[in-house]
């Protein structure tokens, strides 16, 4: 296999990641929606939980990323 096309299906390969990001994120938030209008009053106390997930969440998007620009750039 030529080293470029592997290069450009790796960068591929890891810009799933930002798209399944996408996902995770909506269904963090989904399922907290979901679990705020079943019990408000517990709702205030998963808030952090909820930006934790969602920082965590985001912060796997942006890795798979900065290894498709490393994969097209640097490598």
């Amino acid at each position: 296999m030529d080293p470029v096309a592997a290069k450009y299906i790796g960068a591929g390969i890891a810009c799933l990641g930002m798209g399944l990001a996408g996902v995770g994120v909506g269904n963090i938030f989904a399922n907290f929606l979901g679990s705020a209008l079943r019990n408000p009053s517990a709702a205030q106390g998963q808030f952090g939980n909820l930006i934790f997930g969602f920082a965590v969440t985001e912060a796997l998007g942006i890795f798979s990323l900065l290894i498709a620009l490393l994969l097209l750039f640097a490598v």
